[in-house]
């Protein structure tokens, strides 16, 4: 009943009234539950993705993957409406819930990537399944026939839509013309700018976000925390919450005491009602100085400079950093005595659904996870905090619960980038950089593997500091630099922290490219100059080349202003970003410009990439200049955007360009790209316009 083609990783799903579920582990589709199976392919490959055409002429494919602002099911969209000559607003791209096998991990810059090859490999199977079909009903050669918007297309004009044809198209074990994904050269929608096929639902309120969703007899909930990271409860009078009106429940869960109310105006009410005394949390005694100084001291040495050469060396500190995504963390949650369904946004939802039922103590064969679109991440939602918090609440309020952490609950209590320490020497004679090394300490998560707590959080033992010392692969192998070297080492503390967009690189690209402009300074270069005669890659000079154009490098600017600049290569991507900054008043500066280029390889949307660059460009801004968070005896001293100081629109770029590099490559990753070549370029626009060597991240904390 199913037939496997052997020169593909497709598999033809079953005919029509049969058992579709050819791929263990994907859910069955909405035609499948309701009626005749409408699916045409099945991946058997990791990504497991399965195609589905209604009988109304949709294109259904259902997404292993989270969209979080960053336009996935639009890449996604149109790779199938190319392959398919399918009309775009035919597509939907739903999200597939948790899964038993196969990669539904979206981070690090590779779901284009991953997707790519499977997507477009699906819809060109389904295609000559199509067209077969059609051949076979009009009794015609089916290399004559042609497919245009969601139809084919006879020579005599007639036409039937995909949703026709597909019943028959699903019974089609060998197609009578190619199942090739077309070349490049054909491509009329894969790398078209293109509009997001969401934008009129997410302004019209019509996309549902975790908070949106009526799940019966979910009521809000909220949890009152600890003041200091990792604080313990001690004892709480509940009595006054528990009076106050549309209360339901207050319960103890390992973060605090949760309230369940009628309405989030209710539970804010009686969370605030409560008596609670705590007990700090193992870092009460902490600050940043004393973070700082053991940062210091855990960097590795950067060992000896060859002989007769002169030093360029600089130490940097990076502070911590939340995510802030502009969606607070919310989670719905339905937890019965032998099943719990959850509906959150994830980037990891498989090993979600396995760490909640581990929690709540059911299988993880009865739990389902709803994946849900998410209003930003940056790699807050590579976490799930809040669904394992929520799951627990209603285990012990018996009864399906909506837990909205608060702005101040993520910023005080969630996941933040690392802090970090970096000590750099760049070392040259003859005019050329001979050795380059690159030690830095960070703040590690490895005390998270001592095991989660009640609300999934993390079992700390003490706040005490170890160093552990490693090799380092440092970036600085982008430029031909002679011996390049790196060590990295660690101070353990008990924080929760995660990986926060460009992991790493941004803050080790940002100190480097630091060091290559001093280092140009110091041969008395130009930066740009400088750069195009060490960088060893063509499409790396390629972009500095665009942007220095663009941007006009070199032009004269007022007294305290400057332009900086910056290059960065990772994914299988590179980009040069330049910027322009008026830092006159040097407490308050504006960066007025910023020009981008990347090389991504195809650029499937190039107005989603534009899109893309224009919010790392705003992380680089924003990290730099002024987002940071403090840490005063055991506790985050931000709590919101007002202390958090995130660029606003009144420190955006009044100018801002991106150039997308033509190339019929596969495609390369582009989410996390421009964060270290924006970051880098704004603190060196910083320097030269103050005549400063800035050293500590964000500058103005």
């Amino acid at each position: 009943m199913v037939y496997s083609l052997a020169a593909s990783t497709l598999t033809l799903a079953a005919p029509v009234g049969c058992d579709t579920s050819s791929a263990e582990g994907v859910e069955p589709t909405a035609a499948e539950a309701h009626g005749p199976s409408r699916v045409l392919v099945t991946g058997e490959d990791e990504e497991m993705l399965v195609l589905e055409v209604t009988a109304a002429n949709k294109v259904v494919l259902r997404l292993p993957r989270v969209e979080v602002g960053q336009g996935i099911t639009t890449a996604v969209a149109m790779m199938i409406a190319e392959e398919l000559d399918a009309r775009l607003v035919d597509v939907d791209i739903p999200l597939a819930e948790a899964r038993t096998k196969g990669n539904q991990y979206t981070g690090g810059s590779s779901s284009v990537r991953s997707l790519y090859g499977p997507a477009r490999a699906l819809a060109a199977t389904a295609r000559a399944r199509l067209v077969t079909a059609a051949a076979r009903r009009w009794h015609l050669p089916a290399r004559s026939l042609r497919t245009r918007d969601t139809m084919v297309v006879a020579p005599d004009g007639r036409t039937a839509t995909f949703g026709s044809l597909t019943a028959a198209a699903a019974r089609i074990h060998r197609p009578d013309v190619s199942s090739r994904p077309k070349p490049a050269s054909e491509h009329k929608v894969i790398g078209r700018p293109t509009g997001r096929i969401d934008a009129r639902d997410i302004v019209t309120g019509k996309a549902k976000y975790a908070g949106d969703l009526e799940v019966a007899g979910a009521k809000p909930t909220v949890v009152a925390r600890p003041p200091t990271l990792g604080g313990h409860l001690v004892s709480v009078d509940d009595r006054a919450a528990r009076a106050m009106p549309g209360v339901h429940a207050v319960v103890k869960v390992g973060g605090g005491v949760a309230v369940v109310a009628e309405s989030f105006h209710h539970a804010f009410k009686a969370r605030d009602a409560l008596r609670i005394t705590w007990r700090p949390g193992p870092l009460g005694s902490l600050s940043d100085a004393a973070i700082r100084s053991r940062l210091r001291a855990a960097v590795p040495s950067v060992g000896a400079p060859p002989r007769g050469s002169a030093q360029v060396e600089g130490e940097f500190e990076f502070a911590f950093v939340s995510h802030a995504p502009m969606e607070v963390l919310t989670a719905v949650a339905d937890v019965r005595g032998d099943r719990a369904e959850i509906w959150f946004s994830s980037q990891t939802p498989m090993d979600a659904r396995e760490s909640i039922a581990s929690a709540i103590g059911l299988p993880k064969s009865k739990v389902r996870v709803h994946v849900v679109r998410g209003g930003g991440s940056f790699g807050r939602r590579l976490n799930y905090d809040a669904a394992i918090e929520a799951a627990l609440i209603s285990k012990a309020a018996r009864r399906p619960v909506k837990l909205m952490w608060s702005r101040g609950d993520d910023i005080r209590h969630g996941r933040m980038r690392g802090a970090s320490h970096h000590r750099i020497r760049a070392s040259h004679a003859r005019g050329r950089v001979v050795a380059f090394s690159h030690a830095m300490a960070s703040v590690s998560e490895s005390y998270e593997r001592q095991g989660l707590t009640a609300q999934g959080g993390v079992a700390v033992r003490g706040g005490v500091t170890t160093v552990a010392a490693g090799p380092l692969p440092s970036d600085s192998g982008l430029y031909n630099f002679g011996r390049v070297s790196g060590n990295s080492g660690s101070v353990e503390l008990a924080m929760p922290l995660g990986a926060w967009r460009s992991v790493d690189s941004g803050t080790m690209r940002t100190a480097e490219e630091i060091v290559v402009d001093e280092v140009a300074a110091e041969l008395g270069k130009d930066p740009v100059a400088f750069r195009r005669g060490t960088l060893r890659n063509k499409a790396v000079k390629a972009v500095l080349d665009k942007v220095a154009a663009a941007g006009d490098w070199g032009r004269p600017l007022p007294s305290g202003q400057a332009q900086g600049v910056a290059v960065h290569e990772e994914y299988g991507s590179c980009v040069a970003c330049l910027v322009e900054i008026d830092a006159t008043d040097p407490k308050n500066p504006r960066v007025t410009k910023v020009v981008m280029a990347a090389d991504v390889g195809t650029a499937v949307n190039p107005r989603g990439l534009e899109a893309q660059l224009m919010g790392t460009a705003v992380d680089g801004i924003s990290t730099v200049l002024r987002a940071g968070l403090h840490i005063d005896r055991g506790a985050v001293r931000e709590g919101s955007f007002a202390d958090f100081r995130y660029a606003r629109q009144q420190h955006a770029p009044l100018r801002f360009e991106a150039h997308i590099m033509p190339s019929r490559r596969e495609p390369g990753g582009a989410g996390e790209l421009g964060v270290p070549a924006a970051a880098g370029a704004v603190a060196n626009a910083y320097a030269r316009a103050t005549r400063t060597r800035p050293r500590r991240f964000p500058i103005n904390f």
